[in-house]
């Protein structure tokens, strides 16, 4: 099956899949459930991956409580070469303790540990440390097995309940020699609480010790400054969420060009056994794929949909 049709089937079902309602029988207290998750990025350079996901969770309680497997299948079609598959396993466990919320999800893509983990406090200021790897989704990435390692933390700082800043530092590993510092900042203004309406200004930053090592994108120094208006809305349970912003980003050789964003996110009810949700991100910002970083553009849907028993 070619991936170009492969796609339009995941978005078919992704789009089906949202449609079902939240509304049977309330099921009461943990226990197992069993969703599936699809996965489909594209962008200007013809770079297309597509990941299809089966999840089994034996103790499903609650948004933090989780203990199970997920089972996922990979396709790699970078600019636009021939598609390479992968499968892969993960773990996937998670719990509440004082005050801190913890979760990971560790597995192998056959050649090498990849996943993710986080631990978040529920304080006033927040604070959140991660870590996540994958392997680089290029050509050489796919062909000499490089991978990507970036961890770091986080914190809110509150002024008040319609304002609060947002900060961030990491480091980025890469096979081979390069690392990557990144700092990002966010500040929140909440304009109308009763409509979910807030303005944002995200600001990040990040610089490379040995750019252009390989095929991803890596240039010495990146800046981007993006202004956001976000929107949530809760309607009969469910969750609604727009977001759009238009701002400038500056990466060394190049000049300042405008920076695009935009989400629609949508998620179903928790109530019942049933729960869906979908998400379509659009950016120009270049990722790691990049090539042709002019006029670059990038989309990416999200579409998961889970039973609980």
């Amino acid at each position: 099956m070619g991936l170009n049709r492969l796609k339009c089937m995941l978005l078919v079902s992704g789009a089906m899949a949202v449609g079902v309602p939240g509304q049977a029988q309330d099921v009461n207290g943990p226990g197992p459930a069993i969703g599936t998750e699809i996965f489909v990025s594209d962008d200007s350079d013809e770079n297309t991956i597509v990941r299809t996901a089966v999840d089994l969770d034996l103790r499903n309680d609650g948004d933090a409580k989780r203990l199970g497997i997920r089972i996922e299948n990979a396709w790699y079609q970078p600019l636009g070469q021939p598609t390479e598959q992968r499968q892969r396993v993960f773990l996937q466990v998670g719990d509440r303790s004082d005050g801190w919320t913890w979760s990971a999800r560790v597995g192998t893509d056959g050649d090498d540990v990849i996943g993710s983990a986080s631990v978040y406090d529920d304080s006033r200021f927040r604070k959140e440390f991660f870590i996540e790897r994958d392997v680089i989704e290029t050509p050489l990435g796919l062909e000499r097995e490089l991978y990507t390692t970036f961890g770091g933390a986080a914190v809110d700082l509150p002024v008040n309940d319609r304002n609060i800043f947002t900060v961030l530092a990491g480091l980025q590993e890469f096979s081979g020699e390069n690392e990557r510092v990144h700092l990002r900042a966010n500040f929140v203004h909440v304009v109308k609480p009763e409509l979910g309406l807030s303005v944002q200004l995200r600001g990040r930053y990040f610089h490379s010790t040995a750019p252009g090592e390989f095929d991803y994108f890596s240039p010495r120094d990146f800046g981007q400054v993006l202004p956001v208006v976000q929107l949530r809305r809760f309607i009969g349970g469910w969750q609604f969420l727009a977001v759009g912003g238009i701002g400038a980003q500056r990466f060394t050789g190049s000049d300042w060009q405008q920076a695009n964003y935009a989400e629609l996110k949508v998620e179903g009810p928790a109530r019942g056994p049933w729960r869906a949700a979908a998400e379509v991100i659009y950016t120009d910002t270049p990722g790691n794929n990049a090539v042709q970083t002019d006029n670059y553009n990038y989309v990416q849907g999200r579409f998961s949909l889970s039973r609980r028993f």
